[in-house]
């Protein structure tokens, strides 16, 4: 899987654009859009900017070799195309190594495991869980190599623990300073062991002779929890009340928008899980692609666009148009998270696709709501860190 390389990716560097004005938002490399502009489609103007603002930081980060990364951690990219799965997990540990730096302990890391033909409707479920384990393994060798981390892997139950433990053994042994644990650690009452041993026992779950071969005497200074369901997202909170209430968390590769879904659904944990425990996670990698398609009154009828949702810390929020190249170019940024909603728009303005604000043809495109309920309720959060 990805090495512990840190070759740099092909980012090319940015104006000093710092709001959403369409003087200065489109960063579309000239003559990669083909797409056929309607003369009976007018682009709207565009909204109000939000100010963007940069925490202050240190200077750059340096290598173990002590160069530096050679590019503002600041500023947003104008075109992203990683050249392989090495550079992508490189970025992302950089990231995560420039939010450490600042303090942060409540993470969250999101980017495609697996090629974008390959869906989540498409491959298997063994498929995306062994490109996450891979993944999340070859984070955790960057980040011992770059700053010395001590890693936990903490997966969801203990025969997901056992299967890793088998299949990546000789990963798990070149890399040092990494330990791996499960859910089921969590200290509970009589009860809840009975029912643990009867579902080990179920399950054919017993004992393994290397079952504590990763265990060490040194905590662990970052807790990274991987392939977890909605139901295991309580089970996280407790777990990080028990053991990494003082130490950084940080979800990997979750897909927190999808669980966030099922929350006050009949049989999954109630919506204040997000309002109290996953608003404090701060996206330091984000990544998060999707594919639209607009009908047009002319030809051809039917455009179809894809794009990206992109955050690199301590860079800005950022919405990406995929190019023809495969590359994606930034059309806009801000300081705080753009919604779903106000992506798709972005996307739609850049293209010339947009209705005409305040007309028919928009509320019937947009409908009653334009967000979901975790991306409104801004008032019930305990934090707005996921936001930032």
């Amino acid at each position: 899987m990805a090495s512990s390389s840190l070759s740099s990716s092909s980012f090319s560097s940015a104006p000093p654009s710092s709001s959403r004005s369409s003087a200065h938002l489109l960063r579309t490399p000239p003559l990669l859009l083909h797409i056929h502009r309607s003369p009976l489609l007018r682009p709207s103007p565009p909204r109000p900017s939000r100010p963007l603002r940069a925490p202050p930081l240190k200077p750059l980060a340096k290598r173990s070799d002590g160069a530096s990364f050679g590019i503002d951690p600041r500023a947003g990219v104008a075109v992203y195309k990683p050249r392989s799965y090495e550079v992508l997990v490189a970025d992302a540990a950089r990231s995560l190594v420039y939010a450490l730096d600042d303090g942060k302990t409540r993470l969250e890391i999101e980017f495609p495991p697996l090629p974008s033909n390959i869906s989540s409707y498409k491959g298997s479920s063994d498929e995306f869980i062994d490109a996450n384990i891979q993944l999340a393994l070859a984070i955790v060798r960057n980040l011992q190599e770059m700053k010395g981390i001590r890693s936990c892997i903490v997966f969801p139950d203990q025969p997901e623990k056992r299967r890793a433990s088998q299949l990546f053994r000789t990963a798990l042994e070149t890399i040092g300073g990494v330990t791996i644990a499960s859910l089921d650690d969590i200290p509970g009452g009589p009860v809840s062991n009975f029912f643990k041993s009867v579902r080990r026992t179920l399950d054919f779950d017993f004992a393994d002779e290397n079952e504590d071969r990763w265990k060490s005497d040194e905590p662990p200074s970052l807790y990274i929890f991987i392939n977890c369901s909605t139901r295991d997202l309580s089970t996280i909170e407790k777990y990080v009340d028990n053991f990494a209430s003082s130490v950084p968390a940080l979800l990997f590769n979750l897909e927190l928008d999808t669980l966030r879904s099922d929350l006050g659904l009949l049989g999954f944990p109630t919506k204040d899980l997000h309002y109290r425990f996953l608003s404090q996670f701060i996206p330091v990698f984000y990544i998060r692609t999707r594919e639209y398609s607009k009908t047009v009154p002319v030809a051809p009828f039917i455009v179809n666009y894809s794009g990206a949702l992109f955050r690199r810390f301590p860079g800005p929020w950022q919405v990406m148009l995929k190019q023809a190249d495969g590359s994606y170019a930034c059309v806009a940024e801000s300081a705080a998270r753009f919604t779903l909603g106000e992506t798709k728009e972005e996307l739609l303005r850049v293209l010339g696709l947009q209705e005409e604000r305040g007309s028919s043809l928009e509320f019937l495109r947009r409908g009653y709501k334009n967000a979901t309920w975790w991306e409104e309720d801004t008032d019930l959060e305990f934090s707005s860190a996921w936001r930032s």
